[in-house]
């Protein structure tokens, strides 16, 4: 199985510059161990399991509320499917071998 998760989450109670809340969030998926892809909208992480990718969220959520955030805003995208691993690099390729190099 794999589950790819899209994650945007970040305090709206602490200012216009959140990248030092937001931060700290990406050090903990980083440490997970699972692969990842920051943008700079959100975050994209697989994961084999749907209950990882939901921890994760709950992680990125405690680590906010840790740091005194009273209000956070987050949006989750699943995609889960089974059978496969390994789609995020796989969905990109997908499109580099019909069109060529693109930025990621």
């Amino acid at each position: 199985m794999s589950v790819l998760l899209d994650l945007s989450i970040f305090p709206v109670d602490r200012g216009v510059g959140v990248s030092g809340f937001v931060a700290p969030v990406i050090a903990m998926i980083r440490d997970s161990g699972h692969d990842y892809r920051l943008s700079p909208m959100g975050t994209v992480v697989e994961t084999d399991t749907l209950p990882e990718a939901l921890a994760l969220i709950e992680r990125a959520y405690a680590i906010l509320d840790a740091l005194g955030c009273e209000r956070v805003y987050a949006t989750a995208k699943l995609d889960i499917r089974k059978g496969q691993d390994g789609r995020m690099e796989g969905k990109v390729e997908s499109v580099r071998k019909q069109i060529g190099q693109v930025a990621c």
